[in-house]
Parts: structure tokens; C-alpha cells; sequence
């Protein structure tokens, strides 16, 4: 057995003697708002971490604060401003409270250059956030945060805001009219690890570890070493071919696995079988607890995300919860130079949320889970208390402790195994009982034939939905996730081989309670190129024969696609579904058109079947 190499000791010694010099000796205060000083408006304020001083008046650019410390205790007015004149390192967050304008907004400015932020001294606070809440009750530090603001403006090209450790990027909290411009993200040690195969033998794979990507060999046990974390890997991993650019997830059992520190940046990895290595291939591997978002937005409405670069961010993703109104124009999503991963899970996640999204002229790739995913939440009805009162409970584990529900909302009521909503309500009043049930007071009896175990929806929480002129390529799972009732148009987009599904419409009351069923989808004018089968799918999650339609309007129009293998399309419990003038190139050789779709259960289809189809040399 082998214990720690010297090369190990001297890198685990570095990362700890780098932890204590950035450490912070006291306590940073963030106090309420409150306790906040107001500004008194029109104001700039400056801010200069290398040549600034807490102990100036910050009025100028000669006389800048060194700090947030002072910003943080203020709220901000109309025609305010923040100005960071230099790059530097920070170990507290930005936490801005501002009441601007719609003619005089705060403006934030950062000035080109790489912002460290240390977790340390950053605010923390408990943050209950959708599909990703393995710790529910452990504190999320937060490098910039807006909060309980409105008409704000943070803008920063050639900023590079970079994590020294765990956080979230940024946290936009009941706040409204906020825009981001010009900032790039990444983290000096991504939580997702990486090496690349040099070389594979009959009983062992020499690799390349990416350069920064700290870790330790003891016992044969490979570590990885992180800015203030540690990780063992399990089973998970992905593989991603720089030849074909294709990305998929990959089980590879450690237990058959003995490491060897064999020089800088190297391992060898002896086997009795080969898991899988190939050479030239790059293998990620990341802890898989669900412990924080990359950027979180609740509770806001009128957020703008425009020319936005993310070239990492660990957690769930841009995650927008019970938010209204977003958009997300020009975001690129992509990992940097020498890495392969840029998003430890999903890259845009939209749980809850209503009024518009728009994705627009953006390229998302080299994620750990899906592109995008738009869904609601279905709670189960656990107890009838009334002809008018239900008690409601979130059903899965990584989903549950926000505000599923508001007095005057519109909800559904929906069989879980048919997936048919057979009563519209609308709430008089929600009382949260605790992180996972609620009392529903409804406005009209409930129907007879209401069971415990049937699943509520939140109707006035579902958006309408424009995605359009986007890239979606290196994706391990699918491209595109979408459960709205309202109008939802997917359009002008590249999908490059998505491993499963490019756009996967589901409905799902059993596993992770997405709701619902949709009403009106138009997808029209992509190109998809060798994605996973099927290609398109709409299907929800029916536990009992189907006699009725779940979802309706759905219409796949002038799409082109070329398939390597499988389906262009399956399709069940669906109504007035309409395929038409698609071009479709299949690897393998089918009749006809109709060869490459599976359409079963579905009712109010064209007669004659789907024409106008070309399928393709």
C-alpha cells in the first residue's frame, strides 16, 4: 500500500497554508436593511481593494473604500452608483439594497480585471433552492448579492467575478427591474475535477490531470482537494470526445481501482478490467451532493442576464425560482481554456416561475446535467381536512422548503396516475405547516371525486416560454426540458448531439413531481445533429391506460435534423399533435418518415397521417 507521495504532501501543505493566509481574523457584520443608512442619491461611490482605505470617505476616485463594508450598510437611490476601480481580492460579499429608478437606476460598475471572492467572510444564510437540497439547513455563502431592490444595473465587461471556494455567484432576492451586463464568472478550482487518458494498457491507464486540479494518493485512494472541500469519487463520472465533441455520463467503480502518483499532474490507474478509459478522452468527476446554485434568482421579476459569460459555476445552474419575467440574452456558458466541464449540473433551471422567459443568441454546453429545464412542482394531497381546506406536501427529497403556494393563486387538481387536472381552484389562503406541507383553503368546494395521494398544481405559476437562437452542445443528458401550459415557442436553435433527447416534454406525478402538461408548443426551424432518440419526445408520465390527452398543441414544424440512430420523434397522451414539412436524414437506412416516429395513445391527429416530411439522403 502507498502512502501520501511528497508531491501529494507538498500540494495538500500549499492548499492549506493558502487557506489560512486568506482566512479573516474577525467576524465581517452584514446588518438588516433596517439598520441601513440611506443614501441620499446621485451619488457615486468608489471602491479600490489594492490602493483604497475603509477609513476614506469613498466620495471619490482619490479617496475609495477598500471594502464592501460601507456599501453594504447602505441603501442605495435613484441616480446612485458603486464604482470598482481595480481588480483585488474581496472576503466579503457585495450586498447591495437599492431603491432606484426607471429614470435614474443604480448603476454598479465593475472595471475589467479577476475579482476573487472568499467564501470566509461572505454572507451566509440557509436558502431553500429546487432539485438541489441535500443540505437544507447548512449556510450558502454569496459573493454579490441584490436584495429586496429595484432598477439596478451591475455591469462589468472584461470582469472576471472568480470563487476562491463554494458560493453562490450571485443572489437576486425579491427584487425587481435588475439587469446584469458584461460579467464573467469561473472559480479558481472548479468542484468538477478533471483528467485526460495518455495512454491505456492491458492492466492499467496512465492520465493527465488538469493542471490546478489539486489532489492526493494514500493508500491507493485518489482525493481531490478543493478550496475549502475534499472529495473521494464514487461511481460518477463523464466522458467527454474531443473528436466528436459528444459528452455522456459514465459508471466507473472505484473499488477495482488502485492509484499511483507517477510525476506533476500524473496518476496511473491500475485495473484487473478496464473500466472503460480511452485514450484521448477526458473523464470528470465531481462529488454529487446537492449543496448550492451557481446564481440564484427568487421571488424577483424583470431580470436581465445580456452578454453574460459562465465558465464554471458549481451546483444546480442559473436556478430563477417563483420568478417573473427573465432574460437571457447573449450568455455563454462554456468552460475555459484546458477544461471541458462548466456547469456542475444544470446550466438554466426555472422552477415555479410565470410571466416571460427568453433564452435568446445564447451557447450552452459542457454541463454535468440538462441545458435547460422549465418546470413546475406538483405537492401531494396528503389529508382532506374540509369540503374546502387540503393538506399538500412536497414529495422529493432534493425539492421542498420554499413558498410553493400564495393566497389568490390559480391551481389544478390532478389525478396522479392519468395526469388529468379534473378541477380548476384558486386559493383563499396558504399556511406553510412546515418545510414540506401546507394548508390549502380553497375558494370552491372540492369535487367528490378528490382522493388522498391526488397532486396539486400551481397553474398561475407556469410561464410562457421564447427560446430562440441558441446553441445547446456537450450535454450528458437532454437538451431542452419543458412543462408549461402556456405558450411556449422553441425556435432557430442548434442542437449538436445532446446525448438523450434534444426536447423532452414530460408530466411527471411519481419521481421528481415536474409539473404539468402543456397547451400550446411550437417547435420550428432548429437543427438537430445526431442527438439522442428520441430526438423530440412527448411524453408524459402515465401510470394507467390512457383515454384522454394530457398534452395538447403541439406542432413540429420545418425542423432539419440528422439522426444516428433511433426516433425523430415518440409521442403519447397528446391531442391535435401536427408534424409537418420536417427534413429528417436518418444513419440508418427506414422506409419512410413515418419509420422514425412513434406516436402512441394520441388523439385529434391529421387524417391521412402526417405529410409534408422529406426523409432525406
Amino acid at each position: 500500500m502507498r502512502n501520501f507521495t511528497p508531491k501529494s504532501l507538498a500540494i495538500l501543505c500549499l492548499v492549506l497554508i493558502n487557506n489560512l493566509l486568506h482566512a479573516q481574523n474577525k467576524q465581517i457584520e452584514y446588518i438588516s436593511i433596517k439598520a441601513r443608512h440611506k443614501s441620499p442619491g446621485n451619488q457615486t461611490y468608489f471602491i479600490d481593494p489594492v490602493k483604497g482605505s475603509d477609513q476614506n470617505s469613498g466620495k471619490s476616485k482619490t479617496k475609495p473604500w477598500k471594502t464592501f463594508v460601507h456599501i453594504n450598510r447602505l441603501i442605495l437611490s435613484p441616480g446612485d452608483g458603486v464604482s470598482v476601480l481595480s481588480s483585488g481580492d474581496f472576503h466579503e460579499s457585495m450586498a447591495i439594497v437599492a431603491y432606484g429608478s426607471s429614470s435614474k437606476p443604480v448603476n454598479i460598475r465593475f472595471a475589467p480585471g479577476k475579482y476573487n471572492f472568499f467564501p470566509d467572510g461572505a454572507f451566509k444564510t440557509q436558502l431553500q433552492i429546487s432539485n438541489t437540497n441535500d443540505v437544507p439547513y447548512g449556510l450558502k455563502a454569496i459573493a454579490l448579492m441584490v436584495d429586496s431592490s429595484e432598477f439596478v444595473n451591475v455591469s462589468g465587461t472584461g470582469a472576471l467575478i472568480n470563487l476562491r471556494g463554494k458560493m453562490i455567484e450571485t443572489y437576486i432576492n425579491h427584487s425587481n427591474n435588475i439587469k446584469l451586463n458584461g460579467l464573467s464568472y469561473d472559480y479558481h478550482r472548479p468542484t468538477v475535477s478533471e483528467f485526460t487518458v495518455t495512454q491505456v494498457a492491458a492492466n492499467y491507464a496512465d492520465v493527465k490531470v488538469n493542471k490546478g486540479d489539486q489532489f492526493a494518493v494514500k493508500d491507493s485512494v485518489l482525493t481531490w482537494i478543493g478550496e475549502g472541500w475534499s472529495y473521494q469519487p464514487d461511481g460518477y463520472w463523464q466522458q467527454y470526445n474531443p473528436t466528436t465533441r459528444e459528452l455522456e455520463r459514465k459508471e466507473i467503480e472505484q473499488k477495482q481501482l488502485r492509484y499511483v502518483n507517477t510525476g506533476e499532474n500524473q496518476l496511473r490507474i491500475y485495473f484487473k478490467q478496464n473500466p472503460g478509459y480511452q485514450k484521448g478522452f477526458t473523464y470528470q468527476n465531481r462529488d454529487v451532493t446537492r449543496d448550492c446554485a451557481g446564481i440564484f434568482i427568487q421571488k424577483s421579476k424583470n431580470v436581465g442576464f445580456d452578454h453574460v459569460r459562465i465558465y464554471f459555476m458549481h451546483g444546480m445552474g442559473v436556478v430563477s425560482q417563483f420568478s417573473q419575467n427573465l432574460s437571457f440574452n447573449h450568455v455563454s456558458v462554456k468552460a475555459r481554456t484546458g477544461r471541458t466541464c462548466a456547469a456542475w449540473a444544470d446550466i438554466l433551471h426555472f422552477s415555479g416561475c410565470s410571466g416571460k422567459i427568453e433564452v435568446a443568441n445564447s451557447y450552452l454546453s459542457a454541463a454535468n446535467d440538462d441545458a435547460i429545464n422549465i418546470h413546475g412542482t406538483f405537492l401531494k394531497i396528503t389529508e382532506g381536512l374540509s369540503s374546502t381546506e387540503v393538506k399538500v406536501k412536497f414529495m422529493h427529497d432534493q425539492t421542498y422548503g420554499f413558498d410553493a403556494f400564495s393566497a389568490g393563486d390559480s391551481v389544478g387538481m390532478v389525478n396522479p396516475a392519468s395526469l388529468l387536472t379534473y378541477q380548476n381552484n384558486k386559493l383563499l389562503s396558504v399556511q406553510k405547516l412546515n418545510n414540506k406541507e401546507f394548508l390549502l383553503k380553497l375558494s370552491k368546494p372540492l369535487l367528490a371525486e378528490m382522493q388522498t395521494g391526488d397532486v396539486v398544481e400551481n397553474i398561475t405559476a407556469t410561464p410562457q416560454v421564447w427560446i430562440h437562437q441558441d446553441t445547446i452542445e456537450k450535454i450528458p443528458t437532454r437538451g431542452i426540458l419543458l412543462t408549461t401550459l402556456r405558450k411556449s415557442v422553441i425556435e432557430h436553435n442548434v442542437f449538436n448531439r445532446t446525448h438523450n433527447s434534444a426536447i423532452w416534454i414530460n408530466d411527471d406525478a411519481s419521481g421528481w413531481y415536474e409539473s404539468g402538461a402543456v397547451k400550446d408548443v411550437t417547435i420550428r426551424n432548429n437543427l438537430f445533429f445526431e442527438c439522442g432518440g428520441p430526438v423530440i419526445g412527448t411524453l408524459p408520465e402515465t401510470k394507467i391506460a390512457v383515454k384522454k390527452a394530457v398534452h395538447f398543441g403541439i406542432k413540429i414544424i420545418n425542423n432539419k435534423a440528422v439522426i444516428k440512430e433511433g426516433l425523430f420523434l415518440s409521442a403519447s397522451a397528446n391531442s391535435g399533435l401536427r408534424v409537418t414539412g420536417n427534413h429528417v436524414k436518418s444513419m440508418v437506412p427506414v422506409k419512410n418518415f413515418n419509420a422514425l416516429m412513434s406516436i402512441k395513445d394520441c388523439f385529434d391527429l391529421p387524417t391521412g397521417g402526417f405529410k409534408g416530411n422529406v426523409l432525406g439522403e
